[in-house]
């Protein structure tokens, strides 16, 4: 499950990843939750950012990460891209 992105809060840290068989989908998507997260959400990041489904998160929680993976939707569509042609690089972000 290679990470794109960790996105530090005082509150924890989300982490957006994709599954090695997401290369198999042809919708650019990650999956986004916290280190104790069973079932990730998913979101798909084109044509735009929208939910795929919800996972253990709740609506709030639901919106911050919607929030955050819009701000980052190029940096992640980038990264994505990346992984499908092994130069994958995380990106880490402290709020």
């Amino acid at each position: 499950m290679p990470k794109l992105l960790l996105y530090i809060t005082l509150k924890g840290t989300w982490i957006f990843l994709i599954f090695g068989t997401d290369s198999n989908e042809n919708r650019i998507h990650v999956h986004v939750g916290r280190k104790d997260t069973k079932h990730y959400c998913k979101i798909w990041l084109q044509p735009k950012v929208e939910l795929s489904k919800a996972g253990d998160l709740n609506n709030a929680e639901l919106k911050e990460v919607l929030e955050i993976a819009e701000q980052y939707k190029d940096d992640l569509v980038k990264q994505w891209n990346d992984y499908m042609n092994g130069k994958l690089k995380m990106k880490i972000v402290r709020k």
